[in-house]
């Protein structure tokens, strides 16, 4: 996709975090898997933990409902919190560190901020063993769930975590030096979740996608719908899904030749783009495309 005449210069990427900075996902679905297990249950299916990120009390009631666990939300959430070993070795997903890396030392420089919905102890847990990750993000631009400015604010698909993260970076620009202040069309979210997605295009801004390859495949032939912020057509359709439909085998992504996805016939590059122009959907953060977003990167 080329730079659109419409958009100014991108000056700000605002990150989420699980599935998208580390590899949390995974573990979340090893700890969920676990206690399915315990309960006498198959593995957890895409078509149901699509509908469980960053969905808060209403995922985890869909959760339990597609899996017929007979636990509340409140105890399934604090049963999967008595799971913290595991999230102490998240690891970085490919592609993460040298982005912000190249962002930071892009000319001129990109604002890096972060808005999750996760808890600020939950990420320390994710992450205080990743200091070469979390070097890229000062606590003043680093806002999750349980942060004060987020207590009389929605929680994604709403887009306010994300404005609230652009009025955190605007809070942090020097002062009296005439720099001015962000704007939601000059940011662009890096999301891997369905709600994510909607939640950026709620705010306004332009929106990176980079799925989970179970998610990428339960939702093959919906890509521009979730890119458009249509989360709930998406999840009337994942609802409607059988049992075993979310067990699709990763869709192949590097080949050559043409297949449809979406609408949109795939080549080498796996990469689509929402009719609009202000969404895309890269198969991992090594296939973000700087130039695409006017972004200078330096050497």
């Amino acid at each position: 996709m080329d730079v659109q005449p419409s958009f100014p210069p991108l000056r700000a990427c605002i990150f989420d975090v699980d599935g998208l900075l580390i590899n949390s996902e995974d573990i979340y679905t090893d700890v969920h898997n676990q206690i399915l297990h315990s309960y006498g249950k198959p593995p957890l299916e895409w078509r149901i933990k699509a509908l469980l990120q960053s969905r808060g009390p209403i995922g985890e009631e869909r959760f339990i409902t597609g899996t017929s666990l007979p636990l509340t939300p409140t105890e399934l959430h604090a049963l999967v919190r008595t799971h913290h070993a595991p999230f102490q070795k998240s690891q970085p997903l490919p592609g993460v560190l040298s982005l912000l890396q190249n962002l930071t030392h892009a000319s001129p420089p990109i604002h890096i901020a972060m808005a999750s919905s996760t808890t600020k102890p939950f990420f320390a847990t994710k992450t205080s063993h990743l200091p070469s990750l979390t070097a890229y993000f000062t606590t003043d631009t680093c806002l999750f769930s349980d942060d004060d400015d987020m207590r009389t604010k929605k929680g994604k698909p709403a887009g306010d975590i994300y404005l609230l993260a652009m009025e955190r970076i605007n809070l942090s620009l020097a002062a009296g030096e005439g720099v001015p202040k962000l704007q939601p069309n000059e940011c662009l979210v890096f999301e891997d979740s369905i709600a994510g997605v909607a939640a950026g295009r709620a705010a306004g801004m332009r929106v990176c996608w980079v799925p989970h390859e179970g998610l990428r495949a339960v939702c093959k032939g919906m890509e521009r719908d979730v890119l458009a912020g249509k989360m709930e057509e998406v999840e009337e359709r994942l609802l409607a899904m059988k049992p075993g439909d979310g067990r699709r085998e990763p869709v192949a992504v590097g080949t050559k030749g043409k297949e449809e996805a979406g609408g949109v016939e795939r080549g080498k590059v796996d990469r689509i783009v929402s009719e609009d122009g202000w969404a895309e959907m890269i198969v991992s953060m090594e296939d973000f495309d700087y130039a695409n977003y006017g972004i200078n990167v330096k050497g």
